[in-house]
């Protein structure tokens, strides 16, 4: 699971996922490889929201491996700690969830080109997993740019990207459409929210999996997994971890 930028909503859709898929009776967890911004048992961190979003009893520790304070790339943010991120030890310490699951949701680190070390973005890091990726994307002007480039940079560097869910509309999302004369009646085409998972899958050829409405952060676990049950395609989903 990756994003177009930060702030697009990763944690929420993974931790969801996860919690809609578990509700099916399937055996999974979800791992952060890396988090910077908050750290172990803060309510803002990726990690105490993946737990709480994904229903998963794992500690914190085991559902992210490495954790750092400052709100930076994570290569800037363990240089502040005295740390040093070795990307094999990461690795392995998503090595107990995946034997513990028969799949993992992998929340990424921002975006594709996020510094985890000197030499490794996270596109390095997701290629080395071998993990086919999720892009999450706002659904509001200027996501074609961004998602555009996000499928091609991970392409180009050996990532297969099997989907986007467009993230955060405001009220329910638009019906999808497959050619620009299907525009809802009274709709001209200036809500680029409508068009914008159009010419997406017209450009790049991925399949839009998702088109979610915002959610308050203190909804409970069931109305998560509603959201993503009524807004997500999980059959494909399902697929994409068998």
């Amino acid at each position: 699971m990756t994003g177009t930028d930060t702030e697009v909503g990763k944690t929420w859709i993974t931790g969801g996922l996860a919690a809609a898929l578990r509700a099916r009776g399937l055996n999974i967890g979800v791992w952060k490889p890396i988090q910077s911004g908050c750290t172990y048992g803060e309510p803002a961190a990726d990690s105490f929201q993946l737990k709480a979003s994904s229903g998963v009893g794992d500690p914190e520790e085991a559902i992210c491996s490495m954790a750092f304070q400052a709100p930076l790339t994570p290569m800037m943010a363990a240089h502040l700690e005295n740390r040093r991120i070795d990307v094999d030890d990461v690795i392995v310490g998503g090595d107990a969830l995946f034997q513990k699951y028969d799949a993992v949701l992998v929340e990424g680190v921002g975006g594709l080109a996020v510094p985890i070390t000197d030499n490794c973005l996270m596109v390095d890091l997701g290629a080395r997993l071998r993990l086919p990726a999720v892009i999450v994307a706002r659904p509001g002007l200027g996501t074609i740019n961004h998602t555009l480039l996000s499928i091609a940079y991970g392409r180009a560097n050996g990532i297969t990207v099997a989907g986007v869910v467009f993230n955060g509309y405001e009220g329910e999302p638009p019906p999808p459409i497959t050619a620009l004369d299907e525009l809802p009646d009274g709709l001209d085409g200036t809500d680029s929210r409508t068009t914008n998972p159009f010419f997406v899958e017209m450009f790049s050829g991925v399949p839009t999996l998702g088109r979610v409405p915002f959610i308050s952060t203190d909804a409970d676990l069931q109305k998560r997994i509603e959201i993503i049950n009524s807004h997500v395609d999980l059959d494909s989903i399902v697929r994409l971890i068998s």
